[in-house]
């Protein structure tokens, strides 16, 4: 299928002063989580909330800041979560995609929303 990349803006919920950052991301649905590179972290002023014990593709295990809030936006769509300071690109994974109803159209190799639900993000609520 190739790499998909997604523009997306990031901002910081905290910092209302502070510019969005249009940045374009690698988006992998096989990952979960944002990460960002750390001058992205320090130039949206995002705070280390804790840190988190990752794996790497290559299996490696290291320990890495875990930032936010951060705001995502892809088109009309947004979502807060934490990011994982790692790298030095911008990757997008399951979490926000979920969160924003977004899905990977493989014969565009493009991200858009969802066809089921075009107009609003959908999110699925089991009831007890």
């Amino acid at each position: 299928m190739g790499y998909v990349h997604a523009s997306i803006e990031l901002s910081n919920p905290r910092e209302p002063g502070l510019r969005p950052i249009q940045t374009q991301a690698l988006v992998d649905s096989g990952a979960l989580m944002l990460c960002i590179p750390e001058p992205l972290a320090l130039e949206l002023k995002l705070e280390t909330e804790s840190l988190r014990e990752v794996t790497v593709a290559d299996g490696r295990s290291m320990t890495v800041p875990y930032v936010g809030p951060v705001k995502v936006s892809f088109g009309d769509r947004l979502c807060f979560v934490g990011a994982l300071v790692l790298g030095e690109d911008v990757l997008l994974g399951a979490v926000p995609m979920e969160d924003m109803d977004l899905t990977i159209n493989p014969s565009r190799q493009q991200v858009e929303p969802d066809p089921r639900s075009p107009n609003i993000p959908h999110a699925l609520v089991k009831g007890a």
